[in-house]
């Protein structure tokens, strides 16, 4: 579709006109980075909620660390974590085991529930990087091909006026900027969400080395029992 002076002075230059005027190619881009922004933004939206609860767990798990069970019982990353090793230490129990094979046994237990817990939490995070290195070169398409009218404007118009090119760059410019709308908000909240993951993996993983040493000395069973009471209690709320 080609668009003339005349669409451009009828339809003006403000978003609307812009939207209306473009190309049909032009236009699937633009719908496509709106729908892809709004995804994005519902995705930062649920990730951030989610973060609360992660360093929340983090932190009740670091009070079981330090031998703390006062306050509520543990709720999610924290309960499934320290579940996991109860669960490991009833069904794994080997008399003829040292403390060293407890302790690698448990820890192991504990920081596979971490992993696939912290494996949930970025569900969502490959679209955001998707869209983050694709949205601009999405929005280049539509620039290139807004361009593209506006040299076939001039041809057959034989007119090189500023006119008659002007509302082919309008759009093209205005699916690039939709382009980076779209991904710069995705790229800072995938940076910002994993360093967020990262690190509380690295502050629950430090814990988990030392409930799992509490949990591995001599009576093992009582040391796991005084340290689920928080569990059970959550579970009694």
């Amino acid at each position: 579709m080609i668009v003339f002076a005349s669409d451009a002075a009828t339809h003006g230059f403000t978003i609307w006109g812009l939207v209306q005027q473009a190309d049909p190619v032009v236009k699937a881009v633009m719908a496509g980075l709106v729908v892809a922004s709004i995804a994005c933004w519902a995705i930062i939206l649920e990730k951030f909620i989610r973060l609360i609860g992660v360093s929340t767990g983090v932190k009740e798990l670091e009070r079981a660390a330090n031998g703390d069970t006062r306050g509520p019982g543990l709720n999610g990353l924290a309960r499934t974590v320290i579940a996991a090793a109860h669960s490991e230490a009833e069904e794994g129990a080997d008399k003829n085991e040292g403390r060293t094979e407890v302790r690698a046994r448990l820890e192991r237990a504990m920081r596979g529930a971490l992993k696939a817990y912290l494996q949930r939490q970025e569900a969502g995070l490959p679209f955001l990087a998707t869209i983050g290195s694709a949205a601009p070169f999405i929005g280049l398409f539509g620039t290139v091909w807004g361009i593209m009218n506006s040299f076939t404007a001039i041809s057959q118009q034989q007119d090189t006026s500023l006119a008659t090119v002007a509302p082919g760059i309008a759009e093209a410019l205005f699916a690039t900027a939709l382009g980076l709308a779209a991904a710069i908000p995705a790229v800072i909240a995938y940076n910002a969400i994993a360093t967020r993951l990262g690190r509380s993996a690295g502050r629950a993983g430090a814990a988990i080395s030392v409930i799992a040493k509490n949990l591995s000395r001599p009576q093992p069973e009582a040391a796991l029992r005084a340290s689920i009471e928080p569990i059970r209690a959550g579970k009694n709320a």
